[in-house]
C-alpha cells in the first residue's frame, strides 16, 4: 500500500520555495488534470503551481479526509485562497495514482468549476446564477 501522507503534507504546507520538491512526490512523466488544466511531466505540474502564486493571493491547501487502497488514494480538500482582496474557498477531491516506486503517475482533481469558482466572480457569477435557479427542480414536499 502506498502512503500519500508525504505529498499531503507537502500539499498543506507548499509556497513558491517548495513547489521544485514536486519532483520528490510525482514520477517524471505524471498526468495532472483539473478543470483548467492536462498536462503531463513534473515541469507542467510545477508550472501550474507557480502559476496560482503568481495569480492568488495566499493560496493554500486544507487537507481533508483521505481513503487509500492498493496504489490509489482519494483525497478530499479545500483550497483557500484571495483574488484582489476577496477570499475564496474551493472543495474539492484528487484521486491519486502512484506507481511502485510510490511517485504519483496519476492526479486528477475533481471539483465544480462553475459552482465553487465562477458563480462566485462578479460579471461572470449572475448568468451562471440564472442558469442554476432556471435549470433546477423544484422539490415537492
Amino acid at each position: 500500500m502506498t502512503d500519500p501522507e508525504p505529498l499531503l503534507a507537502w500539499y498543506a504546507a507548499l509556497t513558491p520555495h517548495t513547489v521544485a520538491r514536486a519532483r520528490e512526490f510525482y514520477a517524471a512523466d505524471a498526468q495532472f488534470r483539473d478543470p483548467f488544466n492536462d498536462v503531463r511531466g513534473v515541469a507542467a505540474i510545477e508550472a501550474i503551481f507557480r502559476h496560482m502564486f503568481v495569480h492568488t493571493e495566499e493560496p493554500r491547501f486544507v487537507i481533508g479526509e483521505r481513503i487509500v487502497q492498493g496504489d490509489q488514494a482519494f483525497v478530499t480538500w479545500l483550497f483557500v485562497f484571495r483574488l484582489r482582496g476577496v477570499p475564496y474557498q474551493i472543495a474539492g477531491g484528487s484521486h491519486l495514482r502512484f506507481n511502485q516506486d510510490g511517485l504519483v503517475v496519476v492526479h486528477r482533481d475533481y471539483w465544480d468549476a462553475a459552482e465553487e469558482l465562477l458563480a462566485k466572480l462578479p460579471l461572470i457569477g449572475a448568468p451562471i446564477r440564472w442558469l442554476r435557479r432556471r435549470f433546477r427542480v423544484p422539490v415537492l414536499d
